[in-house]
């Protein structure tokens, strides 16, 4: 029988995290599981974008109206509208921040809101990326622990590591409050003379004209660059020149762009909240997000230190590998055989 699954975030203008969620499992689970059928069903808005790219053999493309039809469907992003007589759910929960915090408009919290307890309630098991996560799932949409599994998102390693690093901060993330880009700037501006910052996301995000007022107003204005959406290849330019990887989020479910970080080799300073510690474990440098002297300081210890850069790209890359996402499809397909 058939497994369906809700491809429609897989696709987008400027990919985020979801997006690269939803296509690694999409195709982990269409490669690993050749003698399996999928279903991948898009909403009606992005029907006709879908049609750009091929899917993999064992794949077909449905139009999400109603309940599909299969004996099991995987939500990938916290959305479940319809249920079905026979039909068991999964669904995967991203982070449920604007439940917790003014990071989005007030219309979007509400709307937001009622999607994640409908998801809950119309779920047999939920899907966490992180413990974080599936504490606020427990908390905050009354889940009991029983229905929760925690499967940490992956990452992959880049083909190789360049060695000519610039005296240059990369910040990877929408623009948005929640990133924290105006602390980040603050912080910067105590760095020395002949650093930059390079700020890598769409700058759409809630907030973001306040953040970006810091940026305009900064005595280090000409050292800051504010790229907008960087994709794969320029992205991964990006990393490869980087000597700091600065990530002060104040709210994350996983906090990919850490990992990705690690991954390639760049020492990290980060949040010790939300998830991010998760990831980073302990070999990152961790502040608090809204301590400027904290961060400038993490940032200026990481410019005069050569070597704990190196211990921390080292040991970074080492961690990063314990985050495949081929574990992350094979735990999905657990979680799949616990209810066929």
């Amino acid at each position: 029988m058939p497994i369906a699954l809700d491809a429609t975030y897989s696709l987008g203008r400027n990919p985020s995290g979801v997006a690269v969620y939803s296509r690694e499992i999409l195709l982990g689970l269409a490669r690993a599981h050749p003698e399996e059928r999928f279903l991948w069903y898009f909403r009606p808005h992005r029907v006709l974008r879908s049609l750009r790219d091929p899917l993999p053999r064992n794949a077909k493309r449905r139009i999400l109206r109603g309940a599909p039809r299969a004996p099991l469907f995987h939500a990938l992003n916290q959305r479940v509208e319809v249920t079905a007589a026979g039909l068991r759910t999964v669904t995967t929960f991203h982070d449920l921040f604007v439940m917790t915090a003014d990071y989005s408009s007030p219309e979007f919290r509400v709307r937001f809101s009622e999607q994640a307890r409908r998801a809950a309630e119309r779920s047999d098991l939920i899907i966490a990326v992180s413990r974080f996560t599936a504490r606020q799932v427990e908390e905050l949409l009354g889940v009991e622990p029983s229905r929760i599994r925690v499967i940490p998102h992956g990452s992959r390693a880049p083909l190789h590591i360049s060695p000519a690093r610039e005296n240059l901060v990369l910040m990877v993330g929408a623009v948005q409050k929640r990133k924290n880009v105006a602390r980040l700037v603050q912080a910067f501006e105590r760095m020395p003379a002949g650093w930059k910052l390079a700020i890598a996301g769409s700058a759409e995000g809630y907030g973001a004209a306040v953040e970006l007022r810091a940026v305009e107003q900064s005595p280090r204005r000409r050292d800051i660059e504010v790229l907008g959406y960087v994709p794969g290849v320029a992205l991964e330019d990006l990393y490869s020149r980087a000597r700091i990887f600065a990530f002060p989020s104040l709210d994350e479910g996983f906090g990919m762009p850490v990992l990705d970080a690690m991954a390639r080799g760049v020492p990290v300073v980060t949040s010790r909240r939300s998830a991010i510690p998760e990831v980073a474990g302990d070999v990152t440098l961790l502040i608090d997000p809204e301590d400027v002297e904290e961060l400038g300081a993490a940032l200026n210890r990481l410019a005069d230190d050569e070597a704990l850069r190196q211990d921390l790209a080292q040991r970074g890359r080492e961690r990063a590998a314990e985050f495949s996402w081929e574990k992350s499809v094979e735990r999905t397909w657990n979680v799949y055989s616990e209810l066929r």
